[in-house]
């Protein structure tokens, strides 16, 4: 099936159901799970969400290493110590703006009109 294809199911047609991207993000997973209390903060990885939209934005962000500048943000999470697996999330969250923003848009992407491309790079 079609990645593209495969999102748009797993995300739905209903725009009120993810107000901001980072209600997406955290359905997905791709956000992490943040818990404080008093004296402690833990930031761990997100085990509750939806596990098909999870998969789906991270095969879409694993292809995206490889045929898209946007590799750079993997690149650079990997540099920086992270295991391929947390540095797809990271890549799979920068994603995730640029695919709410034209989900809600109800356009294509853009590289000049979404500017994401170009604040990552700088």
């Amino acid at each position: 099936m079609n990645r593209a294809a495969l999102l748009l199911a797993e995300v739905g047609d209903c725009r009120s159901r993810y107000p901001d991207e980072s209600s997406l993000a955290a359905a997905a997973g791709v956000a992490p799970s943040t818990r404080a209390s008093g004296k402690r903060h833990t930031v761990s990885f997100r085990r509750g969400c939806d596990k098909q939209l999870r998969a789906a934005l991270i095969d879409f962000a694993q292809d995206s290493v490889h045929a898209s500048p946007w590799g750079d943000v993997y690149d650079r999470a990997r540099a920086r110590g992270c295991r391929h697996p947390h540095a797809v999330r990271i890549l799979a969250r920068a994603w995730v703006r640029v695919l709410w923003r034209c989900w809600m848009d109800g356009v294509a992407y853009d590289h000049s009109r979404h500017g994401g491309l170009s604040r990552i790079a700088a």
